[in-house]
Order: structure tokens, then sequence, then C-alpha cells
């Protein structure tokens, strides 16, 4: 079994929680959705194949994994290759270093295959605003498969974002416990709204649910990838 890998690299996490960790990236190719404000290159363009095997032996004699505070799985959408990962995942899992999935919180059922071996999850919740997609229901299913795993969900706003779409996001938050994370588009290193909008959107989401954050993405700031 292989599977094509846009990229790996180590980074800094400019989004989340988890912030300012220094992480190792695998970038996976392809998608499920298709997001207007995407600017991620998936593409299998100058992708390398591997099997699970040849990629553990890559990072491993590449990087020191030690020095790392999780792996970050990453795309496109990592949870199309759910057979490629419950192979590659438990060779990682000799190292002491955290599985942080990144994922667009729609494949519930591909979750279940592998999430024994996730430690940490970055989701997204989707508004139809600004993506041009109505995921809600497949979020909602998403998250009840989460479990007792640390989940976090990232909201990508713009100045199109609704109190119905903000309303939605709330009551998943609230029915799943979940902290959720703002994150104004960008427009490369500039945010796509002024800091006045994202005080009255984050105004908005706490009014009616405490656990919530806004957080820019951070790595575009100090021009890193």
């Amino acid at each position: 079994m292989k599977t094509k890998i846009k990229e790996i690299f180590s980074s800094i996490q400019g989004e989340g929680p988890v912030i300012g960790y220094k992480q190792l990236f695998i970038r996976f190719c392809a998608c499920n959705l298709k997001c207007k404000y995407c600017d991620t290159d998936f593409s299998t363009d100058n992708a390398y194949e591997y099997s699970p095997t040849e990629l553990f032996e890559k990072i491993s004699n590449e990087y020191n994994l030690d020095t790392f505070h999780s792996i970050s799985l990453t795309g496109g959408e990592p949870l199309l290759f759910v057979d490629f990962l419950k192979e590659f995942l438990p060779l990682v899992k000799k190292y002491n270093i955290k599985i942080y999935l990144e994922t667009n919180a729609t494949l519930s059922n591909q979750l279940n295959i592998i999430k024994n071996h996730i430690d940490i999850i970055a989701a997204d919740i989707k508004l139809p605003s600004s993506t041009g997609n109505n995921t809600f229901n497949e979020h909602k299913n998403f998250f009840k498969n989460c479990n007792n795993i640390p989940t976090f969900a990232k909201i990508v706003f713009d100045n199109n974002i609704t109190d119905s779409e903000i309303q939605n996001c709330i009551n998943i938050a609230k029915e799943y416990n979940l902290e959720l994370v703002l994150q104004p588009k960008m427009i490369e290193n500039q945010m796509a709204v002024t800091s006045e909008f994202c005080n009255s959107i984050l105004d908005k989401f706490t009014s009616d649910y405490k656990n919530v954050r806004l957080i820019p993405q951070v790595h575009k700031f100090i021009n890193v990838r």
C-alpha cells in the first residue's frame, strides 16, 4: 500500500491552542471538500509516494523525532487515507511523540478506524458563508465520535459570517464541550477583516459560550511555513 505525500517539513504550529510548538508536518494530497478560502497546495503534482514503512523510515532517519511536540497529519484531508494511517501510526508510536490530526471534521467513520492512535484533534467547523459548503450535520457526527480525545474546533471566518452560523457553532460546541478557536481569513500575511470586526464576532460568541479564543494564523506573521 502506497500513498502520495505532498511534503514533509519541520516548522512551528501557527494555529489553535498548541500554537508555538515545534511539529513535524506530513501533508497528504487530496481533499473531499473545495473550500473557497483554501490556499494550501495539496495537489499530487511533485508529490512523493510512500508505503507506511517507507514513510516511517524517512522521518525517523531524517529527523530527530524526540525534539518534536507532535507530528501533524495535515492536508488536504488525512482521513481519506485511513488504511495507510492504520499501518503507519503504530510505527510512529514507538517514539514518545504525540499525533496531531488536522481534519475538516466530515469523515466520522474514517476517524473511528484510527482514533486510538490520535492524541489531539484539530477539527474545522466549516461556515457555508466562507467555504460554500454546508457541513454542520457531518461535523455533529464527527464530534460525536471524538470521545475522550482532546479536541478543539477551528472556525475560519470573514465579513460574511452570519448570526445563524455563529449560533450553529455554539450549539455544536455546547453539545460536545469543545473549545472554539476563531480564525480570521487571511490574505497572504494580513487579516481579511478588521480588528474591530474580530472583536465584535468574538463578543457574539462569548455572549453565549465562554470557551472561545480568537487566534489568527501566527505562522504567517512570523513568516514560517
